[in-house]
């Protein structure tokens, strides 16, 4: 997996485009992005400038989030050990994102013994179907 941008790290760590997913999120996950905000406020310390477009990037700004994206780059490019606890912590909360989308995309009705099974969300996709006598063989 390609290591996440300073810009992706900020957008999963300070903004409010996640509201719909993030009702599906585990607790886990809610207090990974929690962590990674907390690690990005901690590393920023310091820099008025920067603890100002922290606050407004977590009330939904955008042109903060960028400049917070910008002063996130730099500590990652000088901190090595920084960008690596970040970039982990990232990439588990976007897998975890990830999964969470994916998950209720199949559909599966079993009816006395028969069970059909349907992607939810391509009603062009194949239907399976299998029961007792019935084999389902996938090549």
């Amino acid at each position: 997996m390609e290591p996440l941008t300073a810009g992706a790290i900020a957008t999963l760590a300070f903004t409010k485009a996640f509201e719909k997913t993030i009702e599906k999120l585990t607790e886990a996950t809610l207090t990974k992005i929690n962590d990674l905000r907390k690690k990005i406020w901690l590393k920023l310390r310091g820099n008025l400038k920067a603890e100002t477009a922290l606050a407004a990037a977590e009330k939904g700004s955008k042109p903060d989030l960028e400049t917070v994206t910008a002063y996130l780059k730099q500590a990652m490019d000088y901190d090595n050990q920084f960008a690596q606890e970040v970039q982990t912590l990232a990439k588990e909360i976007q897998q975890e994102i990830n999964i969470g989308k994916i998950q209720g995309q199949n559909l599966q009705n079993v009816y006395g013994g028969e069970a059909e099974q349907n992607n939810a969300n391509n009603t062009n996709a194949p239907v399976i179907q299998g029961g007792s006598g019935h084999n389902i063989t996938f090549n």
